[in-house]
């Protein structure tokens, strides 16, 4: 986007660039463990209500993520190719409209939050600080990937909480699986990023693993499939998840043969990505069907 576009977009469509609802792949991509979580822990039909509650608390959750992000980020980036016009970066909105608009969010995720038990409303209570600090971890830790891989990670612990009122050990091993999921896709996206942030000066994940990140992505993939595997097991799901578990488990394999291929061109880093979004939502409806029959 050019500095004239910039000029003539309305201040409504920066806000939404801001909290980037204009690419929700990133969004729906949050939400699709919490909906595993609810819909796991309800035996395949929760509430509609909590659905709703956890569908727009994803959304504001992530929005106020994206918020921060770019609060801390604003210096670093217009350095970086893929984010140098982000409205904060590129000064489309000031600094004062994007706290404003970070309230807002943690707004609405918290009134959201009241409609949940306690237990789940301590846990979203627990996840800001995490959510917060990620942006930061990237200038002092290593692998900030998986601080973003915690964070994601409450939204399970949330949503399970909030039909069954306590953490139980299917709740620990669907949170292992997405955090090794978070860990796998995320890797992918920052191996994107790679050259701009060696050149800034921050961490990633796939700075860190250098060399044997394709591998270490690959790792991630067979961690997430074993988990979800072992899931299936303890709760007795009916042989259609095994299904969905067979396509994904199928999706990341292709994913890993196309990451191990040279010269990979930056925009596939982008679609694997996406099409995990796409593997998500296919357990989910394995995880769906696996509860109801």
């Amino acid at each position: 986007m050019t500095q004239y576009q910039t000029t003539l977009e309305p201040t409504w469509s920066k806000i939404i660039r801001l909290l980037r609802w204009d690419k929700p792949a990133g969004r729906l991509i949050l939400m699709i463990p919490a909906l595993w979580a609810v819909f796991l822990a309800a035996n395949g039909t929760p509430p509609i209500p909590l659905v709703g509650v956890i569908i727009l608390g994803t959304f504001a959750t992530s929005g106020a993520g994206c918020v921060i992000n770019d609060f801390w980020d604003k210096d670093i980036d217009p350095q970086v190719e893929r984010t140098k016009n982000r409205p904060l970066a590129s000064r489309a909105l000031s600094i004062r409209v994007g706290i404003v608009i970070f309230f807002i969010a943690l707004t609405c995720a918290a009134i959201l939050a009241f409609y949940l038990n306690r237990l789940s409303f301590w846990l979203c209570v627990a996840a800001v600080p995490v959510i917060i600090v990620y942006p930061l971890a990237k200038r002092v830790f290593p692998v900030p990937q998986l601080v973003l891989s915690i964070a994601w990670g409450f939204a399970v612990l949330i949503s399970w909480t909030a039909v069954t009122g306590m953490l139980e050990s299917p709740t620990w091993t669907l949170w292992g699986a997405t955090v090794c999921w978070t860990l796998g896709f995320d890797t992918v996206y920052a191996m994107s990023d790679k050259e701009d942030d060696l050149k800034v000066g921050i961490n990633s994940s796939a700075i860190f693993f250098d060399k044997y990140v394709t591998e270490v992505v690959g790792i991630f993939f067979v961690a997430t499939a074993g988990l979800m595997a072992y899931l299936g097991y303890q709760m007795g799901l009916h042989p259609v998840f095994w299904l969905a578990w067979i396509i994904a488990v199928a999706g990341w394999t292709k994913q890993y043969l196309k990451l191990r291929q040279p010269d990979i061109p930056r925009p596939v880093y982008g679609q694997i990505f996406a099409q995990n979004v796409w593997i998500g939502f296919i357990l989910l409806a394995g995880m769906i069907a696996g509860t109801l029959f």
